[in-house]
């Protein structure tokens, strides 16, 4: 539909459900709205927030709910996103879709009001409550400091330093640059441990550089120049940000968006909004982003079509030597879109291929043509077939062991597009433009691949998934279960916490949600002090089998309360579930409950609705139910069992190397 008959169309719809809910003729109004909806692959924001205003005036409280959250994915109209975090305030987040609660204190140099709002309503998009808890105009650092505060009653989680360049107290020019950018930097220092003091993560918003520079280009060349110096401190403070928090760059963003509209000073006199209303929903999403992955909710894996998207044009009907790749400029974007895929997998995403083609046809690129930069050992499953993209991403989320609210899917064609986002909800889909030369600029503003942290094992993550595969193949050919697990040639170690490892363990509690007992989220601070205090006993356990070198996979926490070891925290990640590796921890936790006298180990059951698969862990290895507590989301239960020799015996199949310390016994 061209343009200007897409705009008349619309807008007599949106003109027609509007007189209908004028009128009170409220099905009527749903219908012409979602007529609206209908126009378009996403529907517009102004459309998704008239069909949450109308369905909640109607009583569908689910679909007031769905729409408004529907408006994140919309684009970033601060108008339609106000209208509807606004409509979705009294309504909440559904009990069942809430996958994490968090308390957020938003600190501002500026006026944070919209970001506040906002935030919750796309946070919520993820799954994420956020109870926030909002300073005062400018009162960042009395917050901080005051122990009398809101804040220090509020016990935040995470705070959120929404400032910006005129907090900083940096003069225009500067003699002494480096002390003058030391004595800011320590300012900072002792907010963050105040922070810590707090028990909270800091999620730090950096210093956006106006793009009024008195010195015209010198600013950037003279050390003693304020532009200078906002930009060194900048990369200070992201290089001594404390352990487990992080930088929102919002000097990236602004740039991205524009600095004269990010910094509009209109805004600033107005209402004093250091941020322009119409940027807010960028920082927001980004903000966002980051708070769902310091929880363990970023997306794990790109699932992505072939034929018009890795390259240009239909194997199966130009063949390799009649395929877009490399050779000129339509045919580059395509490469420059196979470099950011290489990236992305670099940093820990898996890639997952998923393409309606014969399968010898759809590797045949891989195998033969030049310029192919993205190769067949890259992805972690390859699935290329006659079915549906529906029925083969439910296959690549089976294979690989992960939910399909890991996954997001990237296609050129959106009546495939389409096709996931009706059936499979759950799966991000990531629109791309229709010119090959803006693919990577949209995967690159997905903002939902963010992660607390980076470790040497997420760039092994491919290898991972790929060994898995085949554990799975040998599982299907083994004449018996003892053959299998003898034929893994597994080994491995275990150790006490250390710092090495702390942050891949951190990352481990923060995101894994099947093999995990009771769910609880401690972060590197908490366990931290869980190394220095000896009544944990705590436990990682590294595994490698014939296929591969797994690395970190288990973590185990347990407390002593006299004679009982009390577990705490029990995961493993899910590409070694089924491999006894249970057995090897519980022995670990045996043997350390016998150094320190105890009798008895003690367990808890949680249920989430994502663990389900270790709800019969402790009776079937040997424990009894002590008690069992229904708190509303299925029972809690507690088990017990007494520490002998069985217990203590860990897993026969498994060669193990134990570390030294009483955590590992």
């Amino acid at each position: 539909m061209a343009s200007s008959a897409f705009d008349d169309a619309l807008g007599a719809l949106l003109s027609s459900g509007d007189d209908h809910r004028r009128a009170g003729d409220l099905d009527r109004a749903l219908e012409a709205y979602t007529k609206a909806a209908d126009l378009t692959e996403v529907p517009t924001g102004a459309v998704c927030v008239r069909l949450a205003r109308v369905s909640a005036d109607a009583g569908r409280v689910d679909e007031a709910r769905d729409w408004a959250l529907r408006t994140v994915d919309a684009g970033d109209d601060f108008a339609s996103w106000d209208a509807a975090a606004r409509a979705f305030a009294p309504i909440g987040l559904a009990a069942g879709a809430t996958k994490r609660t968090v308390r957020v204190a938003i600190l501002g140099s500026y006026t944070t009001t919209y970001v506040t709002r906002l935030l919750q309503l796309v946070a919520a998009r993820r799954g994420v409550r956020v109870e926030c808890y909002e300073s005062a105009y400018d009162q960042f650092r009395q917050e901080m400091l005051d122990p009398s505060s809101g804040l220090h009653a509020f016990a935040p989680q995470l705070i959120v330093f929404a400032v910006d360049a005129r907090a900083v107290v940096l003069p225009e020019w500067s003699d002494q640059p480096e002390a003058d950018i030391e004595a800011e930097v320590a300012g900072w220092r002792n907010l963050w441990a105040r922070a810590d003091d707090l028990g909270a993560s800091v999620i730090q918003h950096n210093f956006v550089v106006a793009p009024e520079a008195a010195l015209a280009h010198l600013d950037a060349q003279l050390a003693g120049s304020r532009y200078h110096m906002l930009t060194q401190l900048n990369a200070r403070i992201a290089a001594e940000l404390p352990a487990n928090s992080h930088v929102v760059d919002c000097e990236r963003l602004a740039s991205t968006f524009g600095k004269n509209r990010w910094l509009d000073p209109l805004w600033w006199d107005r209402a004093k909004l250091a941020v322009s209303l119409p940027a807010t929903p960028v920082l927001v999403r980004h903000t966002a982003a980051v708070i769902a992955g310091q929880l363990g909710l970023a997306r794990k894996c790109l699932v992505i079509d072939l034929d018009n998207t890795l390259w240009g044009g239909v194997i199966g009907e130009d063949g390799v030597d009649g395929l877009k790749l490399g050779g000129d400029a339509s045919g580059d974007a395509f490469l420059v879109f196979q470099d950011h895929l290489l990236a992305l997998k670099r940093r820990g995403v898996i890639l997952a291929a998923c393409s309606k083609n014969d399968d010898h046809v759809a590797r045949e690129p891989f195998e033969r043509h030049p310029e192919m930069r993205v190769r067949l050992s890259d992805f972690a499953a390859f699935v290329a077939n006659w079915r549906s993209k529906v029925d083969n991403i439910v296959e690549i989320a089976t294979d690989l062991s992960i939910g399909l609210d890991a996954l997001a899917y990237v296609d050129d064609n959106p009546v495939e597009r389409q096709e996931v986002r009706r059936f499979l909800p759950d799966v991000d889909v990531i629109p791309l433009p229709a010119q090959p030369s803006s693919y990577t600029r949209a995967l690159a503003d997905y903002a939902w691949f963010e992660t607390g942290t980076v470790t040497a094992e997420d760039a092994q993550r491919t290898a991972h998934y790929q060994a898995r595969a085949e554990v799975n193949r040998l599982e299907r050919s083994a004449a018996s279960i003892d053959d299998f697990y003898r034929e893994l040639q597994m080994a491995g170690s275990l150790r006490p916490f250390d710092d090495t490892d702390l942050a891949r363990i951190a990352q481990l509690v923060g995101k894994t949600n099947q093999f995990n007992l009771t769910a609880r989220r401690h972060d590197l601070r908490a366990l931290q002090a869980m190394i220095t205090d000896d009544r944990y006993v705590h436990v990682s356990l590294r595994l490698r089998d014939r296929y591969a070198d797994h690395g970190l996979v288990g973590v185990v926490i347990a407390k002593q309360d006299g004679e009982v070891l009390d577990i705490d925290t029990w995961l493993m990640s899910c590409r070694v579930i089924g491999r006894t590796a249970e057995q090897a921890m519980l022995g670990a936790l045996a043997r350390a409950g016998t150094e320190r006298g105890c009798t008895t180990l003690r367990g808890t059951y949680v249920p989430t609705g994502k663990n389900a698969l270790v709800k019969d862990l402790y009776p079937t290895l040997g424990f009894t139910l002590e008690a069992a507590n229904d708190a509303g989301n299925g029972a809690t239960t507690t088990w017990r069992r007494a520490i002998d020799d069985d217990a203590r015996a860990g897993s026969p199949y498994i060669d193990l190397e134990v570390g030294a310390g009483r955590g590992a016994a």
